[in-house]
């Protein structure tokens, strides 16, 4: 017997019912309201909790290659600012912490490049020659020398190392360390460890 436009229409319902109570019933078990909430951090459980050293910061440079020439040496005379500065500002005695949060981002830096050629390239020279991190002093020189690594590479000068802190000066003033001498400052270069003479 085939139903009449009026028992369809019953069917149709019910159906329809039955699907939207079955939504709401499943749908309300997947999570609680405002999303998942991520597992809290305690200290000492670093490794469970996601600290990697391993894949996640040496694994492959994750951007696409990037083919604008000109995008790609202004995104690297900025990248070199920002890794040289952070260089000479990070501490000469540092913390365990510290040194693993300049080690990591070195290598996340690389990671997340923008370049994803430019990214590699750098992965490889951070293979052969891993971050130094022990003081600021180290840290300065390492960047300056793989700076020239990749500038010989790009046929690109060299940098003199003793002067890298003067082309890369980060202009922050009145942090420095200053003292008097005679009509003259002595600024304290973070990045040399020794001081320069500017008249004032």
């Amino acid at each position: 017997m085939i139903p009449s436009g009026a028992s369809r229409r019953f069917i149709l319902v019910f159906i329809l019912a039955i699907g939207f109570i079955s939504i709401l019933f499943l749908g309300s078990y997947r999570e609680p309201p405002g999303g998942r909430q991520p597992a809290p951090l305690v200290p000492g459980k670093a490794q469970e909790q996601g600290k990697s050293s391993g894949p996640s910061l040496t694994g492959h440079a994750i951007a696409p290659k990037l083919g604008n020439v000109t995008a790609k040496a202004e995104l690297g005379r900025a990248a070199w600012k920002v890794l040289h500065t952070t260089f000479a500002r990070f501490p000469e005695k540092p913390t365990d912490d510290e040194k693993e949060a300049l080690r990591s981002f070195v290598h996340l830096f690389q990671r997340l490049y923008p370049c994803g050629e430019c990214a590699e390239h750098f992965g490889k020279v951070l293979a052969k020659y891993p971050p130094q991190v022990s003081s600021r002093s180290a840290a300065a020189t390492w960047g300056c020398y793989v700076h020239n690594i990749v500038n010989k590479r790009l046929g690109k000068p060299e940098f003199n190392c003793e002067n890298i802190g003067d082309a890369y000066d980060c202009g922050c003033g009145d942090d420095e360390p200053k003292s008097k001498d005679k009509g003259s400052e002595t600024l304290v270069r973070p990045w040399k460890g020794r001081a320069s003479r500017r008249r004032g």
